[in-house]
């Protein structure tokens, strides 16, 4: 479909070519939903309430869960649109705005993951003088950071979107609106909106995780030196939650990145799956990492529905 018309809504694509089943792929996708809204949001609410849990590691876990409810309610609304209603037309105001908020998220999810390795890099190095440098106001401070790098960085490549003109195809390759995708519909010079985006990627997640493997590198050092061996384990067990969830963020981030750069041959069902993996298993498995592997997780867990029982 091509348009003269650069006002004209963009338009949504779901599963191309599985259109007269998308009804019946939307409810994978609203059962993953669900449990993606009711595990982050009982996470959220459970740090929220219970006193015991209000330590710098467990604020940082609330700002994940945050930031992963963010991302679900950002992409839920337009990718059930378009599998159950089979609404894919969406205003260039709403695609631009819903970019926004994407790529803002991701790099925030970065930031947030960063902060947590922090804390329990000076939990392990210097766990004695913890409470005296990561105080409230300070993770108060590094999470206004986190949310001040994600919010700002994304401006640049988005504001110039209000102002390309699209004489192109309004349609879009996903169920939500990339900033990739979009300024692919551009009739106009893109070359800062290919170019920003690379420093970008490299300046957040490139190199706050290569911050994070460095900041392991150290904690293993220091817990090598600790004599006792079930010391070691417990130091070490503290850590186990944290690695997963940077693994499954970072394994996803790289997954889609290799096959935006180098799977242009593999078929379209493969991009597509891969960008759904990308925003939807971090949020998913997060809150049932932190509930199988941090036992103060799962006796504030049992804490809270023995008062409901008991309600």
């Amino acid at each position: 479909m091509w348009s003269n018309n650069s006002a004209a809504p963009f338009l949504l694509t779901g599963f191309l070519g599985s259109e007269a089943i998308h009804h019946w792929i939307s409810i994978p996708f609203f059962m993953i939903y669900f449990f993606i809204l009711l595990g982050n949001g009982t996470l959220f609410f459970l740090i929220w309430n219970d006193s015991s849990l209000h330590e710098p590691m467990y604020y940082f876990l609330a700002m994940l869960a945050g930031t992963d409810l963010g991302m679900t309610l950002t992409t839920m609304p337009t990718v059930l649109g378009v599998l159950l209603l089979d609404q894919r037309e969406i205003s260039q105001g709403a695609c631009f705005t819903q970019s926004y908020f994407i790529h803002t998220l991701a790099i925030v999810e970065s930031g947030v993951l960063l902060a947590m390795a922090y804390d329990r890099f000076i939990a392990i190095r210097t766990p004695l003088r913890y409470n005296s440098i990561l105080t409230n106001s300070r993770v108060m401070k590094v999470g206004l950071g986190v949310l001040m790098r994600g919010f700002m960085s994304i401006v640049p490549p988005i504001m110039p979107l209000y102002w390309f003109p699209y004489c192109r195809s309004h349609v879009l390759s996903h169920a939500f609106c990339l900033h990739q995708d979009v300024m692919k519909l551009a009739c106009a010079d893109i070359t800062f909106n290919r170019v920003y985006p690379v420093i970008l990627v490299a300046l957040t997640f490139f190199l706050d995780a290569l911050i994070i493997l460095f900041s392991y590198i150290l904690i293993l050092k220091t817990v090598m030196g600790i004599a006792s061996r079930e010391e070691r384990a417990k130091a070490l067990n503290t850590c186990v939650s944290h690695i997963s969830s940077v693994l499954v963020f970072y394994i996803t981030v790289i997954g889609l990145t290799f096959i935006h750069r180098f799977g242009k041959h593999a078929p379209h069902v493969v991009h597509i799956t891969m960008s759904y993996v990308y925003f939807l298993f971090p949020p998913f498995m997060n809150p049932i990492i932190y509930s199988m592997k941090t036992k103060q997780i799962q006796r504030g867990f049992i804490r809270l529905f023995s008062l409901h029982n008991r309600a």
